[in-house]
């Protein structure tokens, strides 16, 4: 049990963790610890549980991008909130820090996507293309310091590296840290951040929220805790 998960509520039905910078949340090729695996292996131990632990993935997170997950304990669960996924009703917010300032303060961004699998890149593509796929977002920018920009997102899509792309090639201001999309000046963490969760107990039927601060020391997320912090505690 050499990494605990930071867990921020459980019951018999559903896990809530907040997911560190630069872990996959599940195995990939580079076969480095991921998260769904780091879960299982902590209940396992820490409830002395025989055999193999059922933890449901429900929605992904990139690698370089940090924040609050749920995952499903049960088959039950696991398929309800995959249910609310597909249907829009499990809520995501990001936060994000983007090289420059928008000119458009408040407006929604949508475009197609295309996901280049071999060389794990993601393009903007015509809707008639094969493979395309919709992307849709909603920003808001909150601050803006040191010709960077605090941006609050509402994603209403969760296609791979959207928001990345969607900052980078839609407004040509690549995120904070974010070598692969175009910033090429700050050898950083990634400055993206999902705070906010928001889903329907599966069990329950409880309206569930969670919000989660990203980890200031270290971060450029520091230059604009203060308004983080006005966000995270309305």
């Amino acid at each position: 049990m050499d990494i605990k998960p930071n867990i921020v509520y459980e019951d018999n039905h559903v896990i809530v963790v907040a997911k560190p910078h630069n872990i996959p949340v599940q195995e990939d090729e580079s076969k480095d610890k991921d998260l769904l695996t780091i879960i299982k292996d902590y209940i396992k131990v820490r409830d002395n549980k025989p055999g193999n632990v059922f933890l449901g993935l429900v929605h992904r997170l990139d690698r370089p991008t940090g924040g609050v997950m749920v995952f499903a304990k049960t088959s039950k669960s696991a398929s309800r909130l995959s249910a609310e996924l597909k249907n829009k009703e499990l809520k995501k917010h990001y936060l994000c820090i983007v090289n420059g300032t928008p000119q458009i303060k408040e407006n929604s961004l949508k475009t197609y996507l295309k996901k280049d699998e071999k060389n794990n890149v993601v393009k903007i593509v015509p809707m008639s293309e094969s493979g395309a796929k919709e992307a849709v977002l909603n920003y808001k920018v909150i601050a803006t310091k040191n010709n960077l920009s605090l941006i609050k997102i509402e994603l209403i899509t969760g296609r791979s590296h959207q928001i990345r792309v969607q900052m980078s090639k839609q407004l040509n201001m690549p995120i904070y840290g974010d070598f692969k999309y175009g910033d090429d000046k700050h050898k950083s963490n990634l400055a993206l951040w999902s705070y906010e969760l928001k889903f329907v107990h599966p069990t329950t039927k409880q309206n569930m929220r969670f919000v989660v601060a990203p980890d200031y020391n270290n971060s450029i997320f520091k230059l604009f805790e203060k308004e983080i912090e006005e966000i995270i505690n309305k």
